[in-house]
């Protein structure tokens, strides 16, 4: 068999997630070429893990400036996009104008202009995109779609939807380069793009119309002034106020975020463990949203990135009964721990309520790996065989632009105070 080459863009935090399923899991069938990054340290790191954690062979290291010549040199098939989010659309883009199919991380990018971009780009190339969302493998998430679609509720009407980052995951979001909402679009896109999706996977539909309003009302140094603290620091590391802050983290304490931040500090100047109590924080951390859908159901949807516990809310109302599902995950810092952890489940409960008829709760088998186990079945739809799947969770280039226009038109309702048409913002 011959193998399909993978090139990957972006060392970060999200990236072993891939190269590691390729150098272990699927290195019969893939080859790992090359590695390509603005940082030196982190590319010599991430071919250290290859080498030590793998026992798998160095890929080629190329800089950021070097990506067309990487394509060129190294002829991979696929080009995996774990880079920041608003460098994706220039990745993904120039791998399929070179030839390369590409998988990218979500979200696909950051606002509606390097949206359009990348669709016409399809169009103009034939090329195929992928994007890696995870949540819709999760079993617990495919029973509800498993549900609506044999009509255990009849038609869904309405769904609420609350979502809860806790005080270790929610705060780790405004403490490195998505605290600037020209990186990551804000939660909104950059996290609530899962959310998005699987609410768009579970219903089967596309968002028409959205309206939003948020703010940043805990994290920043005004909020934190207004609640009586006086003592501030710029970054955790070295900084004597940042011992006793529970929101502060200690890379120096923890050997991977020591080595893939810290140390490679002396390259870009990047800082991952910035105070979440800072000035220069643009993204929200409270967030309400309104979606009309094309099957005229109606979404409510909250985010709050400080609460006690992680996790979420979920509940579908239909011409048959409702829904219920709540979901506790395990606190969790990214890159800070092993990869399964992330997504993990402590506690969860999914009901049904039919008309006139007593509730029942649906039972959930959990599998190994991330996520309840979805990592793991996603990861095979990526570089192994892909199966017929009646639930559809494979997401095409369309399905990662639909979940992020979401969050995209709540960004400009919440500057403009209006409806966004989903249909004024990109023309597939």
């Amino acid at each position: 068999m011959t193998r399909r080459k993978y090139a990957l863009v972006g060392t970060g935090g999200r990236a072993e997630f891939f190269y590691g399923a390729l150098a272990k899991s699927y290195r019969d069938r893939c080859e790992l070429v090359a590695f390509c990054d603005v940082n030196r340290t982190r590319l010599e790191y991430a071919n250290r893990l290859l080498r030590e954690k793998y026992d798998y062979p160095e890929a080629k290291l190329y800089a950021s400036d070097q990506f067309d010549e990487m394509i060129r040199s190294e002829k991979p098939d696929t080009v995996i996009v774990t880079s920041m989010d608003r460098t994706h659309h220039t990745y993904i883009i120039r791998a399929m104008e070179l030839g390369c199919d590409v998988i990218t991380e979500k979200p696909m990018t950051v606002d509606e202009e390097k949206c359009q971009e990348i669709i016409d780009a399809v169009k103009r190339t034939g090329r195929d995109l992928r994007v890696a969302f995870n949540y819709r493998y999760a079993p617990h998430n495919t029973k509800i779609r498993e549900l609506i679609m044999d009509g255990a509720i009849g038609d869904v009407h309405s769904v609420h939807f609350e979502w809860l980052l806790n005080t270790l995951h929610g705060a780790d979001y405004f403490r490195r380069w998505h605290r600037d909402k020209r990186n990551s679009g804000g939660l909104l896109v950059h996290k609530s793009t899962h959310h998005f999706d699987l609410v768009n996977f579970w219903l089967g539909t596309a968002p028409e119309t959205v309206y939003a309003m948020g703010g940043l009302m805990f994290y920043g140094r005004e909020n934190a002034e207004r609640r009586g603290v006086t003592k501030f620091y710029q970054r955790a590391h070295g900084s004597e106020a940042a011992k006793d802050d529970p929101f502060a983290i200690h890379m120096e304490n923890n050997k991977h975020l020591k080595a893939l931040y810290l140390d490679a500090e002396k390259d870009d100047g990047y800082q991952r463990d910035q105070s979440v109590f800072g000035d220069g924080i643009s993204i929200e951390d409270t967030l309400g949203v309104m979606v009309r859908y094309k099957n005229k159901a109606i979404l409510t949807y909250s985010l709050n990135a400080y609460l006690p516990w992680e996790g979420y809310n979920v509940v579908f109302n239909g011409s048959k009964g409702r829904i219920e599902m709540k979901v506790v995950e395990r606190a969790y810092v990214n890159s800070g721990g092993k990869k399964e952890e992330e997504g993990a489940l402590s506690y969860k409960k999914l009901t049904v309520q039919p008309m006139f008829e007593r509730p029942y709760e649906v039972a959930i088998e959990e599998r190994a790996g991330g996520h309840g186990g979805g990592d793991p079945l996603l990861l095979n739809d990526l570089f192994g065989d892909r199966t017929e799947d009646r639930f559809e969770r494979a997401a095409s280039h369309v399905d990662g632009a639909v979940s992020i226009l979401t969050g995209i038109a709540g960004n400009i309702s919440m500057k403009t105070g209006q409806p966004v048409r989903i249909g004024d913002l990109v023309q597939f």
